[in-house]
């Protein structure tokens, strides 16, 4: 056991993750900053650094002085992926959540047509109100 646990620090020690992490990125320069904010609680802000990174948003609060005030940010991120590959994502983040849109973002395969009529008839037909399980709280 001791040869074991003696084995997998030896092997941590020599693992080289020179490829995962570069070591220039910590020493990128701040191009561009700029941050701004209100008390209601609206803002928007904006970075750019030397190495490519960038992002941006904008925040609203909607309904400000009521039981439903909600945040609505609006925004970007851009960067270029280790293998080359840049990489911009723009979303919308509100009452519906978070909805990002990007061409590295996996699109999902349409919902066959059996499975939408199964969908469709289930919620037309739905069970009677004995078979439904009421839970005390």
């Amino acid at each position: 056991m001791k040869f074991l646990v003696l084995f997998a620090v030896v092997a941590l020690a020599s693992a080289d993750v020179a490829h995962i992490v570069r070591t220039d990125e910590y020493q990128a320069p701040i191009i561009k900053s700029s941050y701004d904010a209100d008390p209601v609680g609206n803002f928007q802000y904006e970075y750019e650094t030397g190495n490519g990174i960038a992002a941006q948003a904008q925040g609203v609060v909607k309904n400000p002085n009521s039981e439903a005030a909600t945040l609505e940010v609006k925004g970007s991120v851009r960067y270029t992926s280790p293998d080359g590959t840049p990489v911009e994502t723009t979303y919308v983040a509100d009452e519906n959540g978070y909805q990002a849109q990007g061409s590295h973002i996996p699109v999902p395969p349409e919902i066959p047509e059996l499975i939408l009529r199964s969908l469709q008839y289930i919620a037309e037909h739905p069970p009677p109100a004995e078979y439904i399980k009421k839970t005390v709280a």
